[in-house]
């Protein structure tokens, strides 16, 4: 793999991490599913809850919102326009795996990755860097938590 490749993955995961990470348990439809207005409000409860939270002014719940609507555009890029699963069990569909489509899929969410991890890396780190020692603290700990319970054959 192509070391900025990696580095591209490396630091969308991380900034997914945070992020996923900072909305806890939130819902998953909040992300996907319902209209652009529910996914708005969902951002919206999501800012303020984590903002409660970590203590954040103003100015940082600001950019946690953009962190937020940043992850969401990169999301939705990253579904496109269908079904992930369809698209996926569509691989299987025939006799032999359709190797063609699978790396025209591949190709498809990797384009995504790279098109949006940009932005979201600078969102990512333009929030965190503009936290306190003692809420970016709070981000590592939560990150420690979380972590934890993931992993429970670790």
């Amino acid at each position: 793999m192509k070391p900025w490749f990696k580095r591209s993955l490396f630091g969308v995961a991380g900034a997914a991490l945070v992020a996923g990470s900072l909305v806890g348990c939130g819902h998953r439809h909040g992300w996907g599913g319902g209209s652009e207005q529910d996914r708005a409000e969902f951002r919206a409860r999501m800012v303020e809850r984590v903002g409660s939270k970590l203590d954040l002014d103003a100015a940082q719940k600001q950019k946690l919102a953009v962190l937020s609507e940043k992850l969401q555009a990169q999301r939705a890029a990253l579904r496109g326009g269908g079904d992930p699963r369809a698209e996926f069990r569509a691989l299987f569909a025939g006799s032999k795996l359709d190797q063609e489509r699978a790396k025209k899929l591949v190709e498809d969410k990797t384009a995504a990755i790279q098109a949006g991890s940009p932005e979201v890396i600078a969102a990512a780190a333009d929030f965190f860097d503009n936290l306190n020692p003692a809420q970016q603290q709070k981000v590592r700990e939560f990150m420690e938590r979380r972590g934890r319970r993931w992993n429970r054959h670790g």
